[in-house]
C-alpha cells in the first residue's frame, strides 16, 4: 500500500481562491454556519472584510495534491476592530514599551463572536495532526512577516489541547446563552424561575400586545418579504446609537446573505400599524440558533427583550433546538434565563517579554472568571440548576 501524499500549505488572499464545494466539504457538525464558504465570501465580496477596512485575508489551507484536507479562515489585522476578544490594554502596553503591536494575525470569523472550529479538517484525516500543522503554519507565517502575534478567537474546547501544545496561552471569556433543558412549552421554561422573576418576565412578555406590536419569524420563502436595504437600515440604527459604533457591514452584505445564504437566515420582525418597526437578523444551524443584528426604528419598552430574547427562545422550544446564542455581552440576559458559558481564545506573542506579561495577566483574569461563574449563574433567577 502506497504512503499518502505529503500535505502542502497554501496561503490564500481570498476565500474565492477555494472552490465552494471543496471548502464546504470540510464543514462538519462541530462547525457553525459562519464557517461556510458563502458566509465568508459574502463578507469579502460585499466590501465588509477588505484591506481598506483593516482586514487582509490570509486563509491557511492544506492540500494533498489537488484535494483540500484542512483550512482555517485567517486575517492580517491593522487594528482590533470586530474581534470581540478585547486586547486594547495589551496593545497600549506594547506601545509604551516601544513594541509594534500591529499588524497581527487572527484566526477567526470577522464580527462573529461564536465558538466553532477554527480549523476545518476533511473526513478521514487525523484531526489533531492537521490542526497542529495549521496552527504551526500560522506561527511560521507570523515570524516570516515580522508580525507581533497570532490570535485564535473562539475555538472549541476540543481544540485547546493542540493549541496549548503549540505554545499558545488560553484566555477565558463568558457569554450568556440559553440551553434547552427539555422544555415542551414556553410555560415549562417560565416555570423554572422564582415567582417574583416569573411575574417580571410575564409583564415584559405582555408589552407588545399592549403596544399594538406583533412579532413573527421569517424564514425560507417568507424572507422574500425582507429587503436587504431594510435589514441594513435596522443594523445601522443600532450601530449609530453609540459614539463608538462602526458600520462594519455594508448593504451588499445583507443582499448576498439573502441571495445565496438564505437557508441559514431568519428574521424576527416587529410590526406596528402595518409598519416594520424593529427586527433581529439571526442565523440557524442544525441544533443552534444564533442571534446577530438587531435594530429598531421606534422605541418601545421591552421591545428589544421580546424580539431578541423571548420570541427566539419560544421558537427554539417549538422547533426542538438545543441552544440559542444571542451574541456577546448584555448582563440583562442573565435575569431572563440565559446562563453563563465559557468561551476561549488562544494567543502567542513573538516578543518574549510581551508574551510573559500577557500570560501573567491571563492567569489573574482566569481566576476572576472562574470565581465569577457561580455568581453569574445565581443571577438567572432559576429555582434550581439543571
Amino acid at each position: 500500500m502506497s504512503a499518502p501524499l505529503p500535505t502542502t500549505l497554501r496561503l490564500l488572499t481570498s476565500i474565492t481562491d477555494v472552490p465552494q464545494l471543496a471548502w464546504d466539504a470540510l464543514v462538519d457538525a462541530g462547525s457553525t454556519p459562519f464557517l461556510e464558504w458563502a458566509f465568508l465570501a459574502a463578507l469579502e465580496e460585499s466590501g465588509s472584510v477588505v484591506p481598506e477596512r483593516g482586514w487582509h485575508p490570509r486563509h491557511l489551507t492544506l492540500w494533498r495534491g489537488s484535494r483540500l484536507v484542512a483550512a482555517a479562515p485567517a486575517y492580517l489585522k491593522d487594528d482590533s476592530q470586530g474581534e470581540f476578544v478585547f486586547d486594547a490594554a495589551w496593545a497600549t502596553a506594547a506601545e509604551r514599551a516601544g513594541l509594534r503591536y500591529y499588524p497581527k494575525l487572527v484566526l477567526a470569523v470577522p464580527f462573529t463572536p461564536v465558538t466553532g472550529r477554527r480549523v476545518l479538517v476533511a473526513p478521514g484525516e487525523d484531526r489533531p495532526t492537521r490542526e497542529a500543522e495549521l496552527y504551526g503554519a500560522a506561527l511560521e507565517y507570523a515570524r516570516a512577516e515580522g508580525l507581533s502575534s497570532v490570535h485564535v478567537l473562539f475555538p472549541t474546547p476540543e481544540e485547546l489541547p493542540v493549541l496549548e501544545a503549540q505554545g499558545y496561552a488560553v484566555r477565558l471569556g463568558v457569554q450568556y446563552q440559553w440551553t434547552n433543558a427539555g422544555y415542551r412549552t414556553f410555560d415549562d421554561f417560565l416555570g423554572r424561575f422564582h415567582s417574583k422573576r416569573r411575574h417580571q418576565l410575564k409583564r415584559e412578555l405582555r408589552a407588545p400586545q399592549a403596544q399594538g406590536i406583533t412579532l413573527r419569524t421569517l424564514r425560507g420563502d417568507a424572507l422574500e418579504e425582507l429587503d436587504a436595504a431594510d435589514a441594513w437600515r435596522l443594523y445601522v440604527s443600532t450601530v449609530d446609537r453609540y459614539p463608538w459604533g462602526v458600520r462594519s457591514l455594508t448593504p451588499d452584505f445583507f443582499a448576498r446573505l439573502l441571495g445565496r445564504f438564505r437557508h441559514r437566515c431568519e428574521f424576527v420582525e416587529a410590526r406596528r400599524e402595518g409598519r416594520r418597526v424593529a427586527g433581529a437578523f439571526n442565523f440557524t444551524g442544525p441544533r443552534t440558533l444564533f442571534g446577530r443584528y438587531w435594530g429598531a426604528l421606534e422605541a418601545h419598552p421591552f421591545l428589544h427583550f421580546n424580539v431578541c430574547l423571548y420570541h427566539p427562545v419560544e421558537d427554539c422550544i417549538a422547533r426542538g433546538l438545543e441552544r440559542f446564542e444571542p451574541g456577546t455581552g448584555g448582563e440583562h440576559k442573565l435575569t431572563r434565563g440565559f446562563e453563563p458559558h465559557l468561551t476561549y481564545s488562544a494567543h502567542l506573542f513573538l516578543h518574549p517579554g510581551l508574551d510573559r506579561a500577557v500570560r501573567g495577566f491571563l492567569a489573574h483574569e482566569r481566576a476572576a472568571v472562574e470565581s465569577g461563574l457561580p455568581l453569574w449563574w445565581a443571577e438567572t433567577g432559576f429555582k434550581e440548576r439543571v
